[in-house]
């Protein structure tokens, strides 16, 4: 039964402290906090989901595009809506790593992600890079992910920065099946 809609707060027993802030839960990111889809070791036989995701339909594994040495995927945890990664096929944890071939499509897709988050959500702008190694922030650090953020103006507003909570307008599949419908054709 859906509770009545009202204007006050309620008070609810055993959340803490009542003050005057509402609560806005976010279980789903738990999994991410707990570790879920994280490698078991450093080897591509190890868990690794960016090597799985591709094994999957580009709708499960949530999969923009394909190349023939990369492939453009939603993050599972975005920091906005529309929050994607390139990612190699090949498991290799450091961009020195890549071959020439690698690292000019990773370049290209990346191009392509911007033209795509544009046309699909008017982007303004975009945090793009990677972070290599577990000591600067890598959450895989053992396959090497490109993150290709997109931004709007004013889009930083006070949920992360008070609440440490993200609003996504958008389920992950209709985000999916949007970028990848405006994703530029060779």
């Amino acid at each position: 039964m859906l509770a009545r809609m009202t204007s006050e707060p309620e008070q609810q027993i055993g959340v803490g402290t009542p003050d005057a802030f509402q609560r806005l839960w976010t279980p789903h990111r738990m999994a991410y906090i707990q570790g879920e889809n994280k490698p078991t070791g450093p080897g591509a036989g190890d868990g690794c989901p960016f090597c799985s995701i591709p094994e999957k339909s580009d709708e499960d594994g949530l999969i923009l595009a394909r190349g023939r040495h990369v492939y453009a995927v939603l993050n599972l945890y975005p920091y906005n809506g529309g929050h994607l990664m390139v990612v190699p096929f090949r498991h290799v944890a450091d961009y020195t790593e890549l071959n020439a071939d690698e690292t000019a499509e990773l370049a290209e897709f990346t191009k392509a992600a911007m033209v795509a988050l544009r046309t699909a959500s008017g982007a303004h702008g975009f945090n793009i890079g990677m972070n290599q190694g577990a000591t600067a922030g890598a959450g895989i650090a053992a396959h090497l992910h490109q993150h290709v953020v997109p931004r709007w103006g004013g889009d930083t507003n006070f949920m992360p920065v008070v609440g440490h909570t993200k609003v996504l307008p958008q389920l992950l599949a209709d985000t999916r099946r949007m970028i990848a419908d405006a994703w530029p054709r060779p």
